[in-house]
């Protein structure tokens, strides 16, 4: 009973303490006592993390613009690069209007090759056209080509389809096209007809794989007999 009776005591006591009051000196501590953010402190730390990226808005649209782009190198003029920058070289006509003359090469063959077949690209103004760059670098294709081309004004270019557009196997190969033949990628299904262009490979001079092709292809005589004419003057 006496039990009972101090539990209903301490029960009472507790519900009879009386409940706290906020007054306005308690307001005004509070008010000291919690920092004050400026527009200075927003600057300083707008300042202090300039290099964040901002956060995304929800629910904005991608910016497409501003996505990473792949990088695309377009390969130099390697006949200019070769030529030293020549003022008004003539123009190789190994692609484009007229009759074309291709002599498809690799930087890989003897040099006493390649330096006749640049010596009398040079004269008969045909194009050299390798498959692709030397060792994989691009560095070492325009000295390479420098030092074969020398004071010779020639275009030398690296077309890797023209390689498949005319089914070229083996180097040296000469190509020679009634029309230039602008490259087209075969895949469209443009590819030159055969009846738009004759070829032979071996390792021969330029003078003798025309009198090749116009011999074994007597349609061409007219385009071999402009670049034979070049080639003996």
């Amino acid at each position: 009973m006496a039990a009972l009776l101090a539990a209903f005591v301490w029960v009472a006591a507790a519900k009879a303490q009386p409940t706290p009051t906020v007054t306005e000196a308690d307001i005004e501590r509070a008010r000291r006592d919690t920092p004050t953010v400026t527009e200075e402190d927003v600057r300083r730390a707008q300042r202090q993390h300039a290099t964040l990226p901002p956060l995304p808005t929800p629910n904005a649209a991608p910016r497409i613009d501003a996505l990473s782009k792949p990088l695309t190198q377009a390969l130099p003029d390697l006949s200019a690069i070769a030529g030293g920058y020549a003022a008004d070289p003539p123009p190789a006509e190994g692609i484009g209007s007229g009759p074309g003359l291709l002599v498809f090469a690799s930087l890989g063959m003897p040099e006493a090759t390649l330096t006749r077949l640049v010596d009398q690209a040079a004269q008969a103004r045909a194009a050299i056209v390798l498959r692709g760059l030397a060792g994989g670098s691009l560095r070492d294709t325009v000295a390479r080509v420098q030092k074969l081309i020398g004071p010779r004004q020639v275009s030398v270019q690296i077309d890797p389809q023209a390689f498949d557009r005319y089914a070229i196997k083996r180097v040296p190969a000469f190509v020679l096209a009634r029309n230039g033949e602008q490259p087209q990628a075969c895949a469209s299904g443009t590819c030159p007809p055969p009846t738009d262009f004759v070829s032979t490979a071996g390792d021969v001079t330029l003078d003798y794989a025309l009198e090749h092709m116009r011999r074994a292809a007597p349609a061409f005589q007219r385009e071999a007999g402009v670049f034979l004419a070049r080639l003996k003057r």
